[in-house]
């Protein structure tokens, strides 16, 4: 974390950090308001408040201070698990309780991340590795999709698009085998901008977005009105909120992991902390709640700068997009499948850092081969076939539902449920080994 990075560099690299999140950090505002009947205007406002707000967020979780943030190079952005639990809310209870769950969220986060950050003993190797293995594979399918043109696009998988997402693959790797610093910490945005020049030859660059965005906007506390605080919302948030503090563990002991830094229980807590703040600024702003991005992460791993300065400058960018919509509109004309060629070698690389991450691992253990295996089965199940779960309570499908959260839960536990076995198991074998030693003495 302490690398030195020129400083005119900082900014290509954070522009990069936005350029892999920004699909993300926008679907979520289009999704829920769209499911919603929000306005073109609405939608507008929505992901330019969202950009803002993820901008602020990761700030406060890249600054490593006293009370808050963890200090790595992470990047904050909407998370995709409170989705479905919004639109519920937002269609029974109104748009102004999803923001008044939100903010009771944050609240109950901060007040309780202590508590929250005893999960850390939850979380030994052989849980963090397969944590991120599961956050890895969760997140290809989404990545093999775009390389096609998106889920519903109805030219998926064109030729067109097949050469574009292909072609930002070939360049990130040809740059990664060929180039050496700077350079190759830039692959992923190289490709990007190729690409989306590779594309605007073709015709499938569209300007009409830009060119009606505004100039400016100055975000407004509570824009769509006063939240209201339901009870049957706000616990259902909170359950969301806990969940994606379960999924940005992961992500946070990976980060440290990287940067040769064991993260404690104090760390774990201030990186909740700011989450919190995070949840309760997004339902002051009418935005959403967030989570550590996991594409992110893989980017650290490929470009292998790992100094928070890269995402801090991320963060003013999110916030000047936020502030100028017009500037925003133009990551809009990225297209998908460009997106997927880069996509894919990000959730790629978070899978090779938990497999990593397993090295410590005793894979002579049956346990432990176990606790993986039913992991990584589940977490990856769930995210193919969610439709597993479609029986259950609507609480509890924000639980099981998700693949990460599926995989997550079962790592944890099993590794508790198996850890006495592997314990006396381990004792055995390492007896066993030193049989041979003492009787030759």
């Amino acid at each position: 974390m302490g690398e030195k990075v020129n400083p005119s560099k900082i900014f290509s690299l954070g522009l990069q950090h936005v350029l892999a999140m920004y699909a993300g950090a926008i679907l979520v505002p289009i999704i829920v308001g769209g499911a919603l009947g929000f306005s073109p205007e609405q939608q507008a406002f929505l992901i330019s408040i969202d950009l803002l707000t993820c901008g602020i967020a990761t700030l406060l979780q890249s600054v490593k201070n006293k009370y808050f943030g963890t200090g790595l190079p992470i990047i904050m952005g909407t998370s995709f698990v409170a989705v479905s639990p919004m639109i519920t809310i937002g269609s029974n209870y109104g748009i102004t309780a999803i923001y008044g769950g939100i903010i009771a969220t944050g609240l109950f986060i901060i007040l309780f991340s202590n508590v929250y950050g005893k999960l850390v003993k939850l979380f030994p190797p052989i849980v963090t590795g397969t944590v991120v293995i599961i956050i890895g594979l969760s997140l290809i399918p989404t990545g093999i999709k775009n390389m096609g043109g998106g889920a519903n696009s109805p030219d998926f998988g064109s030729a067109e698009n097949l050469i574009l997402s292909f072609g930002v693959l070939a360049v990130i790797l040809l740059m990664n085998r060929f180039f050496k610093g700077f350079l190759r910490s830039i692959s992923v945005l190289v490709g990007i901008i190729l690409g989306t020049l590779a594309a605007a030859f073709m015709g499938k660059v569209h300007f009409q977005p830009v060119m009606d965005a505004d100039w400016f906007h100055l975000p407004t506390p509570f824009h769509f009105g006063v939240p209201t605080f339901e009870i049957v919302p706000i616990l259902t948030m909170i359950l969301v909120g806990t969940v994606i503090l379960v999924e940005s563990t992961g992500a946070f002991l990976a980060l440290g992991k990287m940067n040769q830094q064991e993260l404690g229980e104090k760390d774990i807590t201030r990186g909740y902390r700011a989450e919190g703040m995070a949840f309760t600024l997004g339902g002051i702003f009418n935005a959403f709640p967030y989570s550590t991005f996991a594409q992110n992460v893989g980017l650290v791993q490929l470009s292998k700068v790992k100094t928070s300065k890269v995402t801090i400058a991320a963060g003013f960018i999110l916030i000047s997009l936020g502030l100028v919509p017009k500037i925003a509109a133009l990551a809009t004309l990225i297209p998908t499948a460009v997106f997927g060629g880069a996509t894919v070698v990000m959730f790629g690389m978070v899978v090779s850092s938990g497999i990593r991450m397993l090295n410590s691992v005793d894979f002579t253990n049956n346990s432990n081969q176990l606790i993986i295996a039913c992991s990584v089965s589940l977490g990856l199940g769930a995210t193919v076939v969610p439709e597993l779960f479609a029986i259950l309570p609507e609480t509890l499908r924000i639980i099981v539902g998700d693949g990460i959260i599926t995989g997550s839960l079962a790592a944890i536990l099993l590794n508790l449920l198996l850890s006495k076995r592997k314990t006396k198991q381990t004792e055995v074998i390492h007896e066993s080994n030193l049989e041979p030693k003492l009787k030759s003495s």
